[in-house]
């Protein structure tokens, strides 16, 4: 049940931080964006408690696949209350918190999953970060999926009242990038912890997630690269990130689910 309180919270506060946009709550917008940062702070704090409790009870992180989904939402719920701060990215802040409702709605409260409390600490450390990378990451697709609507709108000439939940194309991109390079680092750290820590990679069903991992991060140091020396820009770069983002969830929730639910094993 408190999956469901936790998603209204989030849902409530996203949308009075998204109408704060619009021009007909102009009058009132200062009283929208308290109103919905008091619902989503108030939904960030109890998802992370609901979250942390197997943790406390246990001794051991839950790494289920669905407290996996339920904590990148709770990142995508914390970087939106930090966009909310700034008024241009408020309609963006809104959709960010309605989708990490929707994945607080897959958190159990199952301690631990299988062999996840024979978890070295280094391991788990490990896979924190990693989850901490994809959730970033994330937050960059949903930038990117965002601002091809915004340019789609534009192109199209459809000018109405909707357009003031979009922030300038240039300030999504740059949001974008400096996601991407937070991302990357993260992501970064993660392989190679994943590396020094993961005994055996085969015993341990990890091939493929870290082979595609590899590859993901590859397609982002591209892109990276692309940036600074080349200049890449606009829909061309967009759709790389999106296609290196498909390569990542392929790499973490497709190897998992079919892991964990279609083979029913453990990574340990």
């Amino acid at each position: 049940m408190f999956q469901i309180t936790i998603l209204f919270l989030y849902v409530a506060g996203g949308a009075a931080i998204a109408a704060s946009r619009l021009a007909r709550f102009e009058q009132s917008g200062g009283m929208l964006v308290a109103v919905g940062a008091v619902l989503a702070l108030t939904g960030f704090v109890w998802h992370a408690a609901v979250l942390a409790g197997p943790a406390m009870a246990s001794g051991t992180l839950s790494f289920t696949l669905g407290n996996t989904a339920s904590l990148v939402g709770l990142e995508l719920a914390l970087v939106a209350i930090l966009c909310s701060v700034n008024p241009a990215l408020r309609g963006l802040a809104g959709g960010l918190l309605m989708l990490g409702g929707l994945a607080a709605l897959a958190t159990t409260d199952q301690a631990v999953f299988d062999g996840t409390d024979a978890m070295s600490w280094q391991l788990q450390a490990h896979v924190l970060i990693s989850i901490l990378a994809y959730g970033l990451i994330t937050v960059g697709a949903i930038v990117a999926a965002y601002a091809l609507v915004q340019d789609r709108r534009l192109h199209r000439g459809q000018l109405t009242e909707m357009n003031a939940l979009f922030a300038p194309l240039e300030t999504n991109e740059k949001l974008l990038y400096g996601i991407l390079a937070a991302g990357f680092v993260t992501l970064l750290v993660g392989v190679l912890s994943g590396l020094a820590f993961v005994d055996d990679l085969f015993a341990q069903h990890l091939v493929h997630k870290s082979a595609l991992s590899i590859l993901a991060l590859l397609m982002f140091a591209v892109l990276l690269v692309g940036r600074q020396v080349a200049g890449w820009r606009g829909r061309k770069a967009v759709y790389f990130y999106l296609w290196g983002y498909v390569v990542l969830c392929l790499a973490y929730f497709g190897s998992r689910y079919v892991l964990e639910v279609i083979l029913e094993r453990s990574w340990g």
